[in-house]
């Protein structure tokens, strides 16, 4: 718990000076309670014992000004402790996302997202609660600890070391209880995350979910995750609960104790009526911090088991990260070259195949390459390796003769603009969609890639233009709609180097067909690779990369590819069936 305190108080260190203002008003609120019940006793002892009313105007008026005080300081405090604790939340929070943002991509395809989210959100407040609120209330039962056990011992000091006899069994049963609610809510909360998953993953495929009548499957699903988070909130609730009367047993013994012995002191007039009913009045008082004390380390238990999941996040480190030294680049040429590269996907399977097997190629600025092969062949991995999703496991990448892991990755990256194989676009305008490829983009920049996009017509049929919601994932729009959106974001971005990846996946040949137009506006100028089953886009390449099980099967121009009638002639007559390779490359044309 102490390496935890330490890992998360950095967070609060700019708001120290507040924080010390909250805690003169934590001190400050069981004072003024103090001397509040300190003034029970005089109204018993002075007013109606002796039966003399002339002290009780001063004394209702102190009780007055004590009451406005307490009420004033809780205000405070309450208002300044929530303040700090939204402060810190929001600080640690956005820390915590940038992290989540600067992980490599293999970090995301290992976890699911649900459980990422479950994270962001619940765990990240349960630190509040133990670095801030939690220390608060900790100082805050102790010190009324401390004022209600002083004014015992001024009252009757034999009496008041009678009363404190049963604190060390709150101490021992809390401790006995603490480690138990820590394994409880460390298992509370990670069911609590696949929950999130599963209520993600299945809403998020809510078409495929109904089109396969998988809803009771997923109903199922979701029910045995929910069912785990059942049994492990009646485990923690079990262990609470079994805690509770306890502490109320022995607070009861407590208090009959003192009963007893304070009773046989008034019956000895060595205690006034006024002081007994007061030292009650601050035993009652008393066990309630001891109690909570005790509940506030089961608490702060429960909260270090969602700061461990915080921890475990913010340990983890970008597989992918600028080396020292890392050389700036300003605008590329646009010279793209794989040398010999060979990679494996981390975590894949021991005997499984390399993804990629000494790929070799080269394209000059402004020359298209085309990938082509089956599925698995490898052709997205050579995308996200350009990206530096990944680093190669030998060979190099190179751009303008640089290997990417000498350049910055916020320059590599700026310097190429994608179109990638699942159209994602953001629930906005389709203008802030455009502009995402570059947030400096001027109106009228944005008004011309959508209308290099052929997006004038979709315009033109919306009453809001530009500025038409597009709702979550784009689902107002067509597949073919959302693609030219995606153009027109590439296009306003403006890089050297263009990465289309299966930029016609989900469309139909009608679509696929205008589209045609528009990609060939995007590629203009642009060094540009092209990975695609449809062959309709990549025959005007200047040279087609046929990759099979993540190795160069052939390489050349479409004409020369038919006439070799190879892999890609095979894969042309899959698309092509009707038409005949016998003769001359041109007439299959």
């Amino acid at each position: 718990m102490r390496q935890i305190f330490a890992r998360f108080w950095p967070y609060a260190r700019p708001f120290r000076g507040w924080i010390a203002v909250s805690l003169l008003f934590v001190a400050l609120v069981p004072l003024v309670e103090t001397a509040t019940i300190w003034m029970f006793k005089l109204v018993v002892d002075d007013v109606l014992v002796p039966r003399d009313f002339g002290p009780f105007w001063w004394i209702a008026l102190a009780y007055l000004g004590l009451t406005l005080l307490d009420g004033i300081a809780s205000f405070v405090d309450d208002y300044l402790s929530t303040w700090l604790g939204e402060r810190f939340l929001l600080g640690l929070r956005s820390d915590f996302f940038a992290h989540l943002q600067r992980l490599s991509l293999d970090f995301f395809e290992r976890r699911r997202l649900g459980d990422v989210l479950a994270r962001l959100t619940g765990d990240i407040s349960s630190i509040e609660a133990f670095v801030l609120s939690g220390m608060t209330d900790a100082l805050s039962y102790l010190l009324r600890i401390v004022f209600f056990t002083g004014a015992l011992f001024v009252l009757r000091w034999e009496l008041a070391l009678v009363s404190l006899l049963v604190a060390p069994l709150f101490w021992l049963s809390a401790r006995r209880f603490s480690a138990l609610i820590k394994r409880a809510s460390r298992e509370k909360r990670r069911r609590s995350g696949s929950i999130s998953a599963v209520a993600e993953e299945s809403l998020a495929n809510t078409q495929l979910v109904q089109a396969y009548n998988r809803q009771d499957h997923e109903v199922s699903r979701f029910h045995r995750e929910s069912l785990g988070a059942f049994e492990a909130e009646l485990a923690s609730t079990r262990v609470k609960s079994l805690f509770t009367p306890l502490v109320d047993v022995i607070e009861l013994l407590g208090a009959l104790v003192v009963v007893g012995v304070g009773t046989w002191e008034l019956s000895h007039g060595r205690l006034s009526l006024g002081s007994l009913l007061a030292f009650m009045t601050f035993l009652a008082q008393l066990y309630g911090p001891i109690r909570s004390m005790a509940r506030l380390s089961n608490r702060l238990y429960s909260a270090s088991a969602g700061a461990e999941r915080i921890i475990e996040f913010l340990d983890a480190e970008p597989a992918v990260r600028d080396r020292p030294g890392a050389r700036a680049l300003a605008r590329a040429d646009g010279h793209v070259e794989l040398a010999d590269v060979c990679f494996s996907y981390p975590h894949a399977a021991p005997d499984a195949e390399p993804a990629l097997s000494n790929v070799s190629l080269a394209v000059a600025p402004g020359q298209t390459v085309a990938l082509v092969g089956p599925s698995g062949a490898g052709k997205s991995t050579v995308a996200k390796l350009l990206l530096r999703f990944y680093d190669p496991d030998a060979g190099a990448l190179r751009l303008d003769g640089i290997p990417l892991d000498d350049l910055r990755l916020h320059d590599l990256r700026a310097n190429v603009a994608v179109v990638l194989q699942e159209t994602l676009v953001f629930d906005g305008t389709i203008r802030e969609n455009i502009a995402y490829g570059r947030p400096d983009a001027s109106p009228e920049r944005i008004a011309a890639a959508a209308a290099a996009a052929d997006l004038d017509e979709l315009l033109a049929s919306l009453p809001q233009g530009l500025d038409t919601p597009v709702g979550q994932r784009g689902r107002r729009l067509s597949g073919g709609q959302r693609q030219r959106v995606a153009f027109a974001r590439a296009m306003v971005r403006d890089a050297p180097v263009l990465l289309l990846d299966e930029p016609t996946t989900g469309l139909d040949a009608e679509s696929s067909h205008r589209i045609l137009d528009p990609l060939r506006r995007l590629m203009g100028g642009r060094t540009t690779i092209v990975i695609s089953h449809n062959l309709l886009t990549v025959r005007e390449a200047d040279e087609i990369v046929v990759l099979d099980r993540g190795r160069v099967a052939e390489r050349g121009g479409h004409d020369e590819l038919l006439e070799l009638d190879g892999r890609y002639a095979s894969l042309y007559r899959l698309h092509h069936p009707d038409t005949a390779l016998a003769g001359a490359a041109g007439s299959a044309l």
